[in-house]
């Protein structure tokens, strides 16, 4: 029954609240009323011939049944066309669900045994509960402490892997107001059934009040932990933050999103994981024009939220 006091669901789903839920439940249904005609007809047709060709007598023969063109076409046309447009269908939902909204809210999500660990940009930060603006794209960047987590909210059709070492990303927009189950979708040890959360959509006005009440104690806001990070680590002194010059490694002015040419000729673009990779293995990729084993590795040195603060960081540099 708890299920029900978060989330009403309806009929045998979970509550739509999502454009997405709305699409994925679409073509769920096109294939059950699919999948329900071709068994009917497969079946049936099975059925029916064994009362109509059956023997009436030990002396009856097999009817002579002789092949049709016509026929043997159509039974694989059609299904051909189906699959084909189920696989195009499929498809743009995919799509529509990986493509990441330009300017979405940004959250950062921390899975660990056996709790989500959520901060937002201000530096507020809140264990097992989201909370987002009602028609307002969001993006979750998300990794884990520990082992492997999946991400999930059934209400939103959306789940995704939560890896140790990399970050991984969903993005959602909620349309109704309310609160929603969040669980873990991979076995991740032995207290895994307790690892739930709620996500709870509201207006802007009440979100907005939640972060302001939430900077109210004392928080410092994420990209702001993260230049005191980078001042305390001395970055400042190899890579540029405020404009393109050169230092002993390449400046970081304006780079995430862009595309930076490594020493082997191939293109990285500089994204969430890139910067991480960097940070945690330095010499893996090397920028064309620098010397190798220049940057030290801060492996170790950093947990997954000074990480964050970092990336955050760097990724404000405009």
């Amino acid at each position: 029954m708890m299920w029900f006091n978060l989330a009403k669901a309806q009929s045998f789903m979970p509550s739509q609240a999502t454009e997405i839920a709305k699409q994925v439940d679409n073509l769920y249904g096109f294939l059950l009323i699919i999948s329900l005609i071709s068994c009917v007809i497969v079946i049936g047709g099975m059925i029916y011939f064994v009362f109509k060709y059956k023997r009436k007598t030990a002396n009856d023969k097999t009817a002579y049944i002789s092949h049709s063109t016509a026929l043997e076409f159509l039974w694989s046309f059609i299904p051909l066309v189906i699959f084909l447009f189920v696989f195009a269908w499929g498809w743009y939902v995919y799509h529509q669900m990986r493509a990441m909204p330009q300017n979405a809210l940004e959250i950062n999500v921390l899975g660990k045994q056996w709790a989500w660990e959520i901060e937002y940009k201000n530096g507020y930060k809140a264990v097992n509960e989201i909370v987002v603006p009602i028609n307002t794209d969001v993006k979750l960047l998300m990794t884990s402490s520990d082992v492997l987590h999946s991400f999930f909210v059934p209400s939103f059709r959306i789940k995704q892997d939560v890896i140790p070492g990399r970050y991984t990303a969903v993005w959602f927009n909620a349309d109704k107001l309310g609160e929603f189950h969040i669980f873990c979708a991979e076995y991740c040890g032995t207290t895994h059934s307790g690892m739930i959360g709620r996500l709870k959509v509201v207006s802007l006005e009440d979100f907005n009040k939640y972060l302001e009440e939430g900077q109210e104690e004392g928080a410092l806001p994420l990209a702001k932990r993260g230049e005191k990070l980078f001042a305390l680590k001395a970055c400042a002194s190899c890579h540029s933050t405020d404009s393109d010059a050169v230092k002993v490694g390449p400046s970081l002015f304006k780079k995430f999103g862009a595309e930076s040419v490594m020493d082997d000729g191939s293109k990285v673009k500089v994204d969430e994981n890139h910067l991480r990779e960097s940070i945690l293995e330095p010499n893996k990729h090397i920028v064309k024009g620098f010397p190798k084993g220049v940057m030290p590795t801060f492996q170790g040195q950093l947990n997954e939220n000074e990480l964050n603060a970092l990336v955050e960081y760097i990724k404000e540099m405009k």
